[in-house]
């Protein structure tokens, strides 16, 4: 099929690969343009750019499409289908018509739960048993088209948003390549109860209430890792905390009881994973190999 491909983050970059690998012709390929980013503030590819221009193909990326001219060469390319992955932008009725099949949306959730910018994120930290990839026919509100097809993956105990993203995004890739020889496919109306709103993460819900239970603070730690990254101070020092278990002990929410297992409003967690600033992630018997932290402290929760 002659396909566009939409799409910025590495979420995106497997479902290209997925596309060009069975033999499709991606035209053109949009994506956000590059940020600067660095101490020199130079211009970053996207990943998606990158892996792009990797395989030869042509990269546009208008910063939006209210221009006449941008929507006119989108038009121009006579496209079967537009496949859209964590792209960035709403895109414009004009776009959405114009290829044969329409826009389809890869998206991570299981339509209508968890619609909007961080479905990943939102499913671990409200706790979700399972989530999955909806390939859905494009329209104008924020998530709300028809689904094509879907399929769900269990969310582990252990998960994080890092590795529940690896997975859904090899999902996404298998659905698409699956869908598309089939097309067109009927599409169903999304369920009208059940919506939720995966609204996008804010930095200031990233420090660890240790008066929560420790159910919910597990749930936090994973679903911000690794980015933006649960955080907590230690000695006086702001550390991320990248992964966790659940663990026997109680205490006064924030006590550390031992080897830092951490006392909840009720239960404890065991932190696996950490980072200082400026440093690489560690296990934490690498953490506490340079830096002391005393039975009993009491690590200090949000205000």
């Amino acid at each position: 099929m002659r396909i566009l491909f939409m799409g910025t983050p590495e979420f995106s970059v497997p479902v290209l690969e997925a596309l060009v690998a069975a033999g499709h012709e991606v035209l053109a390929v949009y994506c956000q343009p590059p940020r600067r980013a660095g101490r020199g503030k130079k211009p970053r590819l996207s990943p998606v750019q990158k892996r792009a221009e990797e395989l030869g193909l042509d990269v546009r990326h208008p910063l939006n499409f209210k221009a006449d001219a941008d929507v006119a060469a989108f038009e121009a390319l006579k496209a079967d289908v537009a496949v859209v992955v964590a792209y960035g932008l709403l895109l414009p009725q004009a776009i959405l018509d114009a290829p044969i099949f329409g826009c389809i949306n890869i998206h991570a959730s299981l339509l209508p739960r968890w619609r909007g910018a961080a479905p990943i994120h939102r499913a671990i930290m409200a706790g979700d048993k399972c989530t999955g990839i909806c390939l859905m026919q494009m329209e104008a509100g924020l998530d709300t088209g028809p689904v094509l097809i879907s399929r769900e993956t269990e969310i582990k105990d252990d998960d994080t948003t890092g590795t529940l993203h690896d997975r859904l995004s090899l999902i996404g890739a298998e659905l698409i390549t699956d869908l598309l020889p089939r097309l067109p496919l009927p599409a169903h109306p999304q369920d009208k109860k059940g919506v939720t709103y995966a609204r996008k993460i804010n930095k200031a819900e990233a420090q660890i209430d240790w008066a929560q239970p420790a159910e919910t603070v597990d749930a936090q730690i994973r679903g911000l890792s690794p980015s933006p990254g649960a955080w907590t101070e230690i000695g006086g020092e702001r550390v991320k905390v990248l992964n966790c278990k659940l663990a026997e002990g109680s205490g006064r929410p924030g006590q550390v009881l031992s080897d830092l297992t951490i006392a909840c409003g009720s239960g404890a967690v065991s932190l696996v994973k950490l980072q200082r600033a400026g440093k690489a992630p560690m296990r934490t018997d690498d953490f506490l190999r340079g830096f002391t932290v005393s039975a009993d402290t009491i690590l200090p929760s949000t205000e």
